[in-house]
């Protein structure tokens, strides 16, 4: 009997810029401080791409450029590129076609997701179907996100949440019982109204007066997503690890790093072991699509082969979902 093919992860990396804001550089800009944003969400700085000419790209293809040398791979090895990004550098092309055009990746095919913060955890989704159809050996999936390009820093309720960030792997196939064992996806599109840019699209063009009024910029009603956070985040993590009989207790938990609070609450709903709930939101903030690659990169030396991971996420849509990986190396 021919054994299932599965995507396992061979290669993890990240780049976060160099520009540090800082909790008490952000209050000189708008009405709030350490003591409250640490309070309220358990954030101390966010790394912003500072620069002429700089983008999304630029951190997904450092991201790249480090995976290749980590795991050893060239780039007219890798078959597939996909970027999952809300902040690409322009509608079109693909933010992933820049990324590949900026590492020398000629011999693969590219393209985006849009997913909000659910970003990676789809992306990953997708790349794992492409593994798993035999055709395709080596496929990058990588998360970034420059928020700082869709931020309005004269919003209080927004602005201390978010960084810039990109993070990478590498995946290859195995027949193994390794990689991406299960997922659980869902949207509920009516969400939509609770988090957007109202301005930039073919519903609202941009106009002298979407700019003036900053509807190119992130609009949140923060208590409506932390509820539907904390309900749809938890619920799909333990809709994984009930389905597969995983012991929650062992399993390290990633979750995506949005709000402390959010992650707190998943945490106790489930009663996760506290040592293997992964977090580092205090130091980045939320990075959107990459937020669960910074923490596999962060803790990448805490795993070990066979180890269960779980991915969970909640973004704009509203989307949620989970991931159940068995770590490879």
């Amino acid at each position: 009997m021919e054994k299932k093919i599965r995507a396992k992860i061979t290669g993890i990396s990240s780049y976060v810029p160099d520009f540090i804001l800082t909790n008490e550089e952000l209050s000189k800009m708008v009405d709030t401080s350490d003591e409250w944003i640490m309070s309220h969400v358990g954030i101390k700085e966010r790394h912003i791409l500072k620069g002429p000419g700089k983008a999304t790209s630029d951190m997904g293809a450092e991201a790249v450029k480090k995976l290749l040398k980590k795991t050893g791979t060239k780039p007219e090895e890798i078959d597939l590129l996909i970027c999952g990004t809300v902040t690409p550098d322009m509608f079109f092309p693909a933010t992933a076609c820049l990324i590949c055009g900026k590492t020398d990746i000629k011999n693969a095919f590219a393209f985006d997701t849009n997913s909000g913060c659910c970003g990676f955890i789809y992306t990953l989704s997708v790349g794992a179907r492409y593994i798993e159809s035999g055709r395709y050996k080596k496929v990058i999936i990588v998360g970034a996100d420059m928020n700082s390009s869709m931020v309005d820093y004269t919003d209080r309720a927004t602005s201390p949440l978010f960084g810039d960030a990109a993070g990478a792997v590498l995946l290859e196939p195995t027949t193994e019982e390794l990689g991406v064992m299960d997922e659980q996806m869902g949207v509920d599109g009516s969400g939509w109204t609770h988090l957007h840019i109202k301005a930039g699209g073919s519903l609202m063009r941009h106009t002298h007066e979407t700019i003036e009024n900053n509807l190119g910029c992130i609009y949140m009603e923060g208590q409506s997503v932390f509820k539907w956070a904390v309900i749809k985040m938890a619920d799909v993590a333990e809709e994984i690890i009930k389905r597969n009989g995983l012991d929650s207790k062992k399993v390290w938990l990633l979750p995506h790093q949005a709000n402390l609070r959010i992650i707190d609450a998943v945490e106790n709903r489930i009663s996760f072991d506290k040592e293997k709930v992964l977090v580092n939101i205090e130091k980045y903030g939320n990075t959107s699509a990459a937020t669960i690659p910074l923490v596999l990169s962060d803790f990448e030396h805490k795993f070990k082969k066979g180890d269960d991971l779980a991915f969970c996420s909640f973004g704009a849509g509203f989307s949620w979902g989970a991931i159940w990986l068995k770590w490879a190396y």
